[in-house]
C-alpha cells in the first residue's frame, strides 16, 4: 500500500461495488423497472372490486382495500382504504388516485399483507375530507 496507491484503491473498490446488492439496484433502477406506478409517486386508477384482507397475527381485523387498474399501464394493484368508513365513499368504477403506503424499503407497512398502496383521492376528491365529512361526494 505504497504512498502512489490511490489510483489503484479507487479502481479496486469501484470494481467491487457491484458485489452490494443495494448498490446494483439503485444504479441499474431495478426498483423503477418492477414498480407498479413507474418510479411516480401517485397513480390514477379505476376501481375493480372491493376487497377485505385478514390483518397478519395478533390481530385479527378485516382490513378494507380495493382493487385498482391503473390508467397509465394496465397493471392492476390492491390499495388500502384508510380511515373509518372510507370503503363507503368508494364504489366500483370510480376513479382513484393511489400513492405509496410509506412502509420499509416500499414493502407493505403494518399488519397487511402484500398491499404496499394506498388511496388517497376519490373522483378527484379528498378521501380524508370525505371520511371527516367536510365534503359530500360528487355525482358523475
Amino acid at each position: 500500500m505504497g504512498m502512489l496507491n490511490a489510483r489503484k484503491l479507487t479502481k479496486e473498490r469501484r470494481k467491487h461495488r457491484w458485489q452490494d446488492k443495494k448498490f446494483r439496484a439503485r444504479v441499474m433502477e431495478l426498483k423503477k423497472k418492477s414498480d407498479p406506478l413507474e418510479g411516480a409517486s401517485q397513480a390514477k386508477g379505476i376501481v375493480l372490486e372491493k376487497v377485505q384482507k385478514e390483518a397478519k397475527q395478533p390481530n385479527s381485523a378485516m382490513r378494507k382495500c380495493v382493487k385498482v387498474q391503473l390508467t397509465k399501464n394496465g397493471k392492476q394493484i390492491t390499495a388500502f382504504a384508510p380511515g373509518n368508513f372510507a370503503i363507503k365513499f368508494i364504489d366500483e368504477h370510480d376513479e382513484v388516485m393511489v400513492e405509496s403506503i410509506g412502509g420499509k424499503q416500499g414493502r407493505s407497512k403494518g399488519d397487511i399483507p402484500g398491499v404496499r398502496y394506498q388511496v388517497i383521492k376519490v373522483n378527484g376528491q379528498a378521501l380524508n375530507q370525505l371520511v371527516r365529512k367536510k365534503i359530500e361526494k360528487a355525482r358523475r
